[in-house]
């Protein structure tokens, strides 16, 4: 693909067999520890952690770099979602496939984020993170808990916003939902118009291939992105902060791991994949969202990883970037074992049938968290307010941790959306796994 690094060379090591469920081929590729991009990250995460505890002031200061990162990445998003979905759907040509590729996604979707919703309850139900918090330390962030709720909508106001005010509106807002309608709607035209529109498709085709090399520039940045991201927040929150809601994050970060492990692992086992060759596949990518704990930072190599990972070229440019608004399992089960943590540090018994009505309201509230910055806090102040069992102050609770727990929400959004191209693509009958197998051991 334009844009991408050629791969290197690679030495393999067998696996035991105990983790054959994981790895059907037996094999783990490995390369020699050199620099590129995962080294170079891993290295800036570990240097801005100790940056940030040794001297917050120099890691605070370092906040622009993390800042100036993320705006590049963003630069880039709303064009390349747009080109890839417009693509893939005028690319399929025929809209009934483009139809029925859609609609298979969108089931996949809310499959999957419905059971991450409702592990996220059990668990949270069975070990209590938020028995024993002191509610008083929620008084210190009223205005901020203010601020979010400012911004919450009513059902008909969320999908009146998802219409853009005009055709640029969308990018320069940075709003995913409303570039993927504007997309939807090119990428239709284009299919409706056949040959005729074969020039357009074209067009789109190379401003990807452009759009593609700059995100390769950019990401020569993403090591001091990751360094800024990291210092500034360990800087800002001090490890100290991080005890009182230790079993909180605890518990999120367990059950992501859970969920990724069975969940997540059962459903590539039934395409023929391996967990482990996966996550060694996309290692780079999972990298650069942890240092940056945005997981828009990756999407434009994840696009382009899945299709070299035999996913349908069309498929992974439309399942890929509409899961990035309807497929989030990582924020799916913050967000419900936050509303019962916030239930249990108020004392609130909530009833099976309170949190099933929750588990439903977050089905159509969570659909909208990556539209804009802080929709994980808006997404939980608009369901607090519709269920009106909870105190919406109670996000103050979270505000000292949640920059630490962002990282284990983005890796997983991140794992669940190349997992849903691999089964999406398998559905269609268009999954190749030998060239999956190879670009796990050129990775």
């Amino acid at each position: 693909m334009p844009g991408q690094p050629c791969g290197t060379g690679r030495a393999e090591t067998t696996v035991p067999g105990i983790l054959d469920f994981f790895t059907p081929s037996g094999i783990i590729p490995t390369r020699p520890i050199h620099k590129n991009l995962t080294v170079q990250v891993l290295t800036a995460v570990v240097l801005g952690v100790c940056i940030g505890a040794l001297r917050p002031d120099w890691g605070m200061a370092l906040k622009p770099l993390a800042d100036g990162f993320i705006k590049l990445v963003k630069l880039v998003v709303g064009p390349i979602v747009f080109l890839t979905i417009v693509g893939g759907i005028a690319g399929m040509g025929d809209l009934k496939r483009a139809g029925r590729v859609g609609l298979k996604a969108l089931v996949y979707f809310e499959i999957v984020t419905t059971i991450a919703l409702a592990i996220g309850l059990v668990v949270a139900n069975m070990f209590r993170p938020g028995a024993g918090i002191n509610t008083a330390n929620a008084t210190g962030h009223a205005e901020a808990v203010a601020s979010y709720a400012e911004k919450t909508h009513s059902t008909v106001q969320f999908f009146l916003g998802i219409i853009p005010d005009s055709v640029a509106a969308p990018f320069v807002t940075n709003d995913s939902l409303q570039v993927l309608f504007l997309a939807v709607l090119f990428g239709i035209a284009l299919a409706v118009m056949g040959p005729h529109g074969s020039w357009a498709v074209r067009g789109v085709e190379r401003l990807s291939e452009v759009m593609f090399c700059v995100v390769a520039i950019i990401m020569k940045l993403a090591p001091l992105g990751a360094l800024g991201a990291m210092a500034f927040t360990v800087g800002q929150h001090g490890v100290e902060s991080l005890a009182s809601l230790a079993k909180l994050m605890g518990c999120v970060y367990a059950t992501m791991a859970v969920f990724v492990l069975v969940v997540l692992g059962v459903v590539l086992r039934a395409c023929g994949v391996g967990l482990l060759r996966y996550l060694w596949l996309i290692r780079d990518e999972i990298l650069l969202v942890l240092g940056t704990s945005s997981s828009e930072s990756a999407l434009p190599r994840m696009i382009q990883k899945m299709r070299r990972a035999g996913c349908g070229h069309d498929t992974a440019g439309l399942v890929i970037p509409t899961g990035y608004s309807f497929n989030l399992d990582g924020t799916s089960i913050y967000l419900s074992m936050a509303v019962v943590f916030i239930a249990q540090a108020y004392h609130i018994n909530m009833s099976i049938g309170q949190q099933i009505t929750v588990l439903g309201v977050l089905m159509l509230t969570s659909k909208g968290a990556a539209a804009v910055t802080g929709g994980g806090f808006i997404t939980l102040t608009a369901t607090l307010t519709a269920t009106r069992v909870l105190p919406v102050e109670g996000l103050a609770l979270l505000f000292a941790v949640d920059r630490f727990m962002s990282e284990a929400r983005a890796i997983t959004n991140l794992i669940g959306n190349g997992v849903a191209a691999i089964a999406v693509s398998r559905m269609e009958g268009e999954f190749d796994a030998a060239a999956f197998n190879r670009a796990a051991d050129a990775a």
